[in-house]
């Protein structure tokens, strides 16, 4: 079982020190969320609100860094710890700027990246960036593919129907190709995580949930023939963390990784240091990441 520590809701300026601390532990790695801002006029629905009115569940002054500017820092302040985004909403970005910042990131972790995709739920954040909305979840399909034969060494092309890129030198490029993994757990998403990508990322789940979503990507999987290659299945739960819990998603659901949050109930304070999770990080592997590693 891979161990994912989530970063989302956190305070920006202590998730280098965490990702320190999540190092030295042993855990596999760690997710950065992706938005770009939280408009005043918020119309969208976030999709997992357990509000009426469909509001997020975090407040507007939430910190959410640069993905990739944070993957970097992070990059440098560890040797082993992996990098993935839960998720980031690539369509919201042009194709080379996304290659670009995948391939530089993959370069420079020594390939302990892993990318993934979500085809995103606020519309506002598309309308001000000046990309399509009503088409994100087809080019996001095409982008995929396009990543694949744009982060490979030497000289590149894509030619499809949303983007058409002509052949170009796109350095720095990974020695190993990048796993490529699919958030969210509607139909769309399912198939194209089946279809598309190394693996899914789901969201945290009481277990029945975590059943059903998994049984669908299976179904899914067999529908594309695909049930029997390498593929990560990645997902929180919302329940009491324990050896026995882990190892029967592991044996009954097929689950690779997960989601966790060793601190959670801690309070933090922005400014303040991330010394106060290292008691929490370093029980929370003692008792279950090395056991289950």
């Amino acid at each position: 079982m891979k161990f994912w520590a989530s970063t989302a809701f956190m305070h920006s300026d202590e998730l280098i020190d965490l990702s320190r601390l999540l190092d030295e532990a042993g855990y596999h790695g760690v997710t950065v969320s992706d938005h770009v801002c939280y408009p005043r006029e918020l119309k969208s629905p976030y999709p997992y609100s357990p509000h009426e009115d469909g509001r997020p569940i975090w407040e507007p002054e939430v910190s959410w860094p640069d993905t990739w500017v944070m993957i970097g820092a992070m990059i440098g302040a560890t040797k082993n710890l992996h990098f993935s985004n839960s998720v980031y909403i690539a369509g919201n970005r042009p194709l080379l700027v996304v290659a670009k910042q995948v391939g530089t990131a993959a370069v420079l972790s020594r390939n302990r990246v892993e990318f993934g995709v979500g085809a995103g739920w606020m519309r506002e954040e598309f309308d001000l960036n000046g990309q399509d909305w009503d088409n994100r979840g087809k080019r996001l399909n095409e982008m995929i593919r396009a990543l694949r034969e744009l982060l490979k060494p030497g000289w590149v092309e894509w030619h499809g129907d949303y983007y058409d890129i002509p052949s170009m030198m796109l350095g720095p490029a990974p020695t190993a190709p990048v796993p490529i993994y699919c958030g969210g757990h509607s139909d769309a998403a399912l198939k194209r995580a089946a279809r598309d990508c190394d693996g899914w990322i789901g969201n945290a789940y009481p277990w029945d949930q975590a059943v059903h979503y998994i049984g669908k990507l299976k179904g899914y999987l067999r529908d594309f023939g695909r049930e029997n290659d390498p593929f990560e299945i990645i997902i929180g739960f919302y329940a009491q963390p324990s050896l026995d819990l882990y190892r029967r998603a592991a044996d009954e659901l097929g689950v690779t990784g997960t989601l966790c949050k060793p601190w959670a109930g801690i309070q933090s304070a922005p400014g303040q240091s991330a010394e106060i999770y290292r008691d929490s990080i370093n029980r929370f592997a003692d008792e279950i990441v090395s056991p289950l590693r």
